[in-house]
């Protein structure tokens, strides 16, 4: 009976989380919505009573009662984070929210997530291991509860597990990999290279250079300039030779 009020309480939560979140995003009923998310610890309560009442009949404790507390203690530990986590996705579907933020990779960032979603384990574990200790006192010294214990060993194992992750990404944080340079795209690739200017031929470029004219010394491009010879004057009518 108990492990069938665990698989109907594992449903209703599902069933309840999908309801209120239709409600509150495709029927744009918020309220109504919020109403029915409201009703998912009433699962957790129904199945707490229903265990107790099963162990003060008489019932004797076994693995099926602690899976019960187990159940309640994830639910409450872990389950507003589901909802929260479900909830970023369907707002962001149907009702034109932001996307969802992935969680850091690397360095300081990843280890504050890491230490967030171990706390979560841990309170988890941490309302089961009570709620295993009060079902040990309430069966008393004379009843079977090595079961039970079983179930508290393993909640300590998983406290430390939890525990040793967080504290390996704090010891040892995750180094984010070194960028590649920008490739060059396909198109660039695959582009025909460039060609270089035709080259002088051999026999061009040993030709002896062509030789200056040679300059005027100096001191003669300063002498001054001879006088031109004087022009014969225009033959008169008195001189020899006249006609």
């Amino acid at each position: 009976m108990i492990v069938t009020l665990i698989v109907l309480c594992e449903v209703g939560f599902w069933v309840l989380l999908a309801v209120g979140l239709g409600l509150r995003y495709v029927a744009r009923k918020p309220r109504a919505g919020a109403a029915v998310l409201l009703c998912e610890p009433l699962l957790e309560v129904v199945l707490l009573v229903v265990t107790a009442v099963d162990l003060k009949h008489g019932a004797q404790p076994d693995w099926k009662h602690g899976l019960a507390a187990v159940y309640i203690g994830f639910t409450v530990g872990l389950g507003p984070s589901t909802i929260a986590w479900v909830d970023a996705r369907i707002a962001h579907r149907f009702a034109g929210g932001p996307p969802p933020v992935r969680p850091p990779r690397y360095g300081r960032a990843r280890a504050v997530h890491e230490w967030r979603v171990a706390a979560r384990w841990i309170l988890a574990s941490a309302i089961a291991l009570v709620l295993l200790q009060a079902a040990v006192w309430y069966v008393g010294p004379d009843g079977g509860t090595g079961s039970l214990r079983m179930w508290q060993q393993r909640m300590l194992w998983l406290t430390g597990i939890n525990l040793v992750i967080a504290a390996s990404y704090t010891l040892f944080p995750k180094r984010e990999p070194e960028r590649e340079p920008a490739r060059q795209p396909a198109w660039e690739s695959e582009r025909e290279p460039e060609r270089e200017p035709a080259r002088e031929p051999a026999w061009e470029s040993e030709r002896e250079p062509e030789r200056e004219p040679a300059r005027k010394p100096a001191w003669e491009s300063e002498r001054e300039p001879e006088p031109e010879p004087a022009r014969d004057r225009e033959r008169g009518p008195g001189r020899p030779g006249a006609r």
